[in-house]
């Protein structure tokens, strides 16, 4: 890992915060996002209170090169703090953790496009949309594109996106192929088309793009992010951090937040049934809840289950960055057991959050009921593409079998 340190600048040294200090100014905001977290899913979107909170903090800076004032730490120090963030908000989480991981992407990017991004405000941060959502037309100096960009979660905190699309074949590919391409939020619209009901604060809205110009230096083939072989690669070269595949990174960041989010089920619900007493019926009244053993068994299999997701989680991320530190490319084998690893995680915190939440009782049912609104955000998680175990599995599966894997890797 890249470690604090010293910079002279011309108003005199400052000092890098370390990853623990982070860690410990994300403690700190846990209590008020905590108290937030209703209201956060009810305007269906992160305030901007919790996006600077978190930015004075540090945290959108972990992954960012030092050249634009980032610290650079390895992509698991992101997932590991985002996974104590998601304790407090799973969708403050979600936000965060993606705005912090676009900044490694926007590494990725030929330099010219990361001087258009950080070059006047420093502080910008990038939201996206992953989908290819149209074919770019080709035009000189770059192309344009129009359409509709969805899922573009916290788009109304971040000043750029990344808009994906099917690049045309020119003279050095004779096939399309999609890519990202690097929009400012003064060309395009947002139309609000979110209301869901997990994950419902991460404002995850659609773009809308109309004959947008794209120069050509704004642009990143998914072939090259995938691979972790990107032009920020070879600018970065001092830092192998950099040439990690994306698919191998950006979800664990997502992952994050279902382990964080069932961890933080796990304080809320023994917080609350510790001191709870049966009210009567079938149970009988003014019986400790704690005594049950059938929630005894709960709480230990919630346990289990989201500290081995963290651990799976953790444990693959931080192999692949074992990987390129040693100067190796991280294969299509590792990329596609990282992929297994991400989406078995999920898995696990959806457990962890179904054994939690089946035993709330009729308090369970109030929407301001903290386990209730993690069990809907780790589902919510489990939707994505990305994290989908019937998708990730049988790719999986498809390359133990020696078969050629189908899916995203």
């Amino acid at each position: 890992m890249f470690v604090a340190e010293k910079e002279d600048r011309a108003t005199g040294d400052a000092l890098r915060p370390t990853a623990e200090h982070i860690r410990t100014s994300v403690s700190a905001l846990s209590a008020v996002l905590k108290s937030r977290a209703q209201t956060v899913e009810a305007e269906r979107r992160v305030p901007m209170e919790n996006i600077e909170a978190l930015r004075a903090a540090g945290y959108f800076d972990v992954l960012k090169p030092k050249a634009f004032g980032g610290l650079e730490y390895d992509f698991s120090t992101l997932v590991d703090l985002n996974v104590d963030l998601a304790r407090s908000c799973a969708s403050t989480a979600w936000v965060a953790g993606l705005l912090a991981a676009h900044q490694w992407l926007v590494a990725g990017f030929p330099e010219q496009a990361q001087h258009d991004v950080w070059g006047s405000n420093p502080n910008a941060l990038v939201c996206g949309s992953y989908a290819p959502a149209c074919q770019a037309q080709a035009t000189e100096g770059g192309y344009l594109i129009s359409g509709r960009w969805s899922f573009a979660s916290g788009c109304e905190c971040a000043q750029w996106s990344l808009c994906a699309a099917v690049i045309p074949p020119d003279g050095d590919r004779d096939k399309p192929a999609p890519a990202f391409l690097l929009v400012p939020e003064s060309d395009y619209v947002i139309d609000d088309t979110w209301h869901v009901v997990g994950l419902a604060g991460t404002g995850s809205k659609t773009l809308v793009l109309d004959n947008v110009f794209v120069p050509k230096h704004r642009l990143l083939f998914f072939s090259e992010t995938t691979s972790g072989q990107t032009p920020g690669a070879q600018t970065y070269r001092e830092n192998p951090g950099f040439s990690i595949p994306m698919l191998t990174a950006i979800p664990s960041c997502l992952a994050s937040v279902a382990v964080g989010a069932a961890l933080g089920a796990l304080e809320d619900y023994l917080e609350r049934t510790a001191r709870r007493v049966t009210r009567g019926a079938v149970a009988g009244a003014q019986n400790r809840m704690a005594e049950f053993p059938t929630i005894q068994l709960r709480v230990a299999e919630a346990t289990a289950s989201a500290d081995a997701a963290r651990k799976i989680l953790l444990s693959d991320l931080r192999e692949r960055e074992a990987t390129v530190y040693q100067g190796e490319r991280v294969s299509v084998e590792e990329r596609i057991r990282s992929r297994l690893g991400q989406a078995f995680a999920v898995s696990l915190a959806i457990r962890a959050a179904e054994a939690l939440n089946a035993s709330t009782g009729g308090q369970g049912l109030d929407l301001s009921h903290p386990v209730q609104r993690a069990w809907r955000d780790v589902n919510a998680v489990g939707r994505h593409i990305s994290m989908n175990w019937d998708t990730v599995g049988t790719m999986y599966g498809q390359m133990a079998l020696g078969l050629e894997p189908k899916g995203q890797y």
